[in-house]
């Protein structure tokens, strides 16, 4: 089940304005391997866009593609209507990659600083550090900080250019709850000035909670695009739980509504497109214990989108 964003807002061709991101029929293999299979993508500029997918879907390789560092074997890649490489090169594009090594002997201003100063309008110092919620680490040296303040000097060294679209490659990635909270902080107050992010994570509250869309790759390609709330719904509106008391489980996915059935123990989860029909058949067969029905969560969605179809029911 596919969402594809429709709306105007989200290609930037209402203006007549180029989007900020552009993947058309971008392919790029290795070996025998698709990592990146057709994939069309828009975002435009202003937007805030999540990037999803398992481990292997193609999510790195996209990032690789969009910032220029490889091109792809078929289709066409630009940012802001122009070429990834030309693009990073007038400063528009920052980047925060999960890879990096703390330079040795120097302070956190020292290092944005020297940043800065490779690009041709660069954003102040200051203002990076204190976008970046790190004012106090200006003297600090980059080699000395906890893991989490590294985390945010990376996100003010990406800053520095004062670019227009930043990319954050799983910028939260081994961060405790205190330090995930105080990036994303940051990252909304660069947001609020009308600046592009794309960010992919494997933590689908922060993708819910901080991205007005939310981008699911498999096997190289699209599978979802849309709000939190419409992916929910793409994946299968509600869950049935209920206890089988011993009773088996056939015949639950011939249930009205049903897509999907899993077992936990003694318990059943129905996935399904129509709970109150579900309902309605388990009470027919008198199955009704201890019943519970709830909204698709996002985690359930995201294993729906991206499921093997011989996996669909697990019983």
């Amino acid at each position: 089940m596919t969402t594809r964003a429709t709306k105007t807002a989200r290609t930037g061709t209402d203006t007549g304005t180029a989007p900020a991101v552009s993947f058309t029929g971008a392919v790029k293999t290795f070996g025998e391997v698709r990592a990146v299979d057709g994939l069309d993508l828009e975002i435009a500029a202003g937007e805030t866009v999540a990037l999803l997918g398992r481990n292997g879907a193609g999510k790195s390789t996209a990032i690789s593609l969009l910032l220029g560092l490889d091109d792809p074997d078929e289709g066409r890649v630009e940012l802001f209507g122009a070429a990834p490489q030309d693009s990073v090169r007038a400063g528009r594009v920052g980047a925060m990659l999960q890879e990096g090594r703390a330079v040795p002997r120097v302070t956190v201003a020292e290092l944005v600083g020297f940043v800065a100063g490779r690009y041709p309008a660069p954003m102040a110092v200051p203002e990076a550090l204190r976008l970046a919620g790190i004012e106090e680490l200006a003297g600090r040296r980059v080699d000395k900080l906890s893991g989490g303040q590294t985390q945010r000097v990376r996100f003010a060294v990406a800053l520095a250019g004062n670019p227009s679209l930043i990319v954050l490659d799983e910028p939260t990635a081994a961060l405790d709850v205190e330090a995930r909270h105080a990036f994303w902080a940051s990252m909304r107050a660069f947001t609020q000035r009308g600046h592009t992010v794309l960010f992919s994570t494997h933590y689908l509250e922060e993708a819910d909670a901080n991205a007005d869309r939310i981008v699911v790759i498999d096997h190289g390609r699209v599978v979802a695009d849309g709000s939190g709330e419409e992916l929910r719904r793409a994946g299968g509106g509600s869950l049935v739980c209920f206890d089988l008391a011993g009773r088996g489980s056939e015949g639950l996915s011939l249930l009205p509504g049903v897509l999907s059935v899993e077992i936990r123990g003694d318990r059943a989860r129905l996935r399904t497109d129509d709970s109150d029909a579900t309902v309605v058949a388990l009470a027919a067969m008198n199955a009704v214990r201890n019943l519970e029905v709830a909204p698709a969560s996002l985690d359930d969605a995201f294993m729906a989108l991206t499921a093997d179809p011989r996996d669909l029911e697990r019983v």
